[in-house]
């Protein structure tokens, strides 16, 4: 019998972080299949439903432009980023400072799961996008607001949407 045969076996990875990555994945799979893809008016009226027609000084449009210009209305959307960060949800919100995913040392600035992010009932989604317009640079926040919408006249992204 070899001298150290009795040690305890060393796990590659503490079963408490495997249980957090086997319930987040479960997460991803159970929200991924209640993904919905808004349509154009569809969008509109939940986000107007919501408050966001004039919210920070952005009207419905910036947000559908917004909305396309991220995910294609799709809210089951999910970008991985080089970092390891990912962007959610129909907003494409980042978990580096937004929401929890894997790292425990994240802001969690919107004090949710970035899975939240990823439900067809967008109430979690537009609260977290309401706190990141609070934020000094509003909108340009999001990069693709910045490239598509900024400074346009986006009119026709609610054109013909009127209940």
């Amino acid at each position: 019998m070899e001298a150290g045969s009795w040690a305890p076996r060393r796990h590659l990875c503490p079963p408490g972080i495997m249980l957090v990555a086997f319930a987040s994945l479960l997460s991803c799979l159970f929200t991924s299949g209640q993904a919905k893809v808004y349509s154009r008016c569809e969008l509109a009226r939940v986000l107007q439903d919501f408050g966001l027609e004039g919210y920070r000084g952005y009207n419905l449009a910036d947000w559908v432009c917004l909305a396309y210009f991220t995910s294609g209305f799709n809210t089951a959307a999910v970008d991985h980023e080089a970092d390891g960060s990912t962007n959610n949800g129909i907003f494409q919100i980042n978990s580096r400072k937004w929401c929890k995913n894997l790292n425990p040392n994240v802001p969690n600035w919107c004090q949710m799961y970035c899975s939240d992010l990823l439900n067809p009932n967008l109430k979690d989604t537009i609260i977290c996008a309401m706190k990141i317009a609070q934020q000094p640079q509003g909108l340009s926040s999001w990069e693709a607001w910045r490239q598509h919408c900024q400074g346009k006249d986006l009119r026709d992204w609610v054109d013909g949407c009127d209940s």
